[in-house]
């Protein structure tokens, strides 16, 4: 893992979440995208060399539909850059932790993305991020 690549955090209302977290950070989200297959709407905030991502549910069965219901607002992952994501799988299945989709699968900001479950990583859930290449 080379750095922290973003944080996630679930929010209700995208649009009211962007214009808080505008005010916040003093500049507008650079950039907005659905990601159909996760049933979300993101929006990201670059915050020196980490970016903050805004997550909000476009259909009741998403994940972050999900979240939102069991927990409120609030942050919903840590995600992680990684130069090789296959390789990055198998050391950390290698070393004990629940991959929860061994097969990259396309997330927003041009990346292919695996969750780790937080029951094995102390209630943290994490993404290991790489560019599409």
């Amino acid at each position: 893992m080379r750095k922290i690549e973003h944080i996630g955090i679930a929010v209700a209302d995208l649009e009211k979440s962007n214009e808080l977290f505008a005010r916040l950070f003093g500049k507008d989200a650079y950039k907005s995208e659905k990601v159909e297959g996760e049933g979300v709407e993101t929006s990201f905030f670059q915050v020196g060399e980490t970016k903050v991502e805004l997550l909000q549910a476009t259909r009741s069965d998403s994940p972050i539909a999900k979240y939102l219901e069991k927990k409120n607002e609030g942050i919903h992952h840590i995600a992680f850059d990684v130069a090789d994501i296959h390789a990055e799988v198998h050391r950390l299945k290698e070393a004990g932790f629940e991959i929860l989709n061994e097969t990259p699968k396309e997330g927003a900001d041009n990346k292919l993305v695996v969750f780790l479950h937080p029951r094995s990583t102390n209630g943290v859930l994490v993404e290991l991020c790489q560019e599409k290449r």
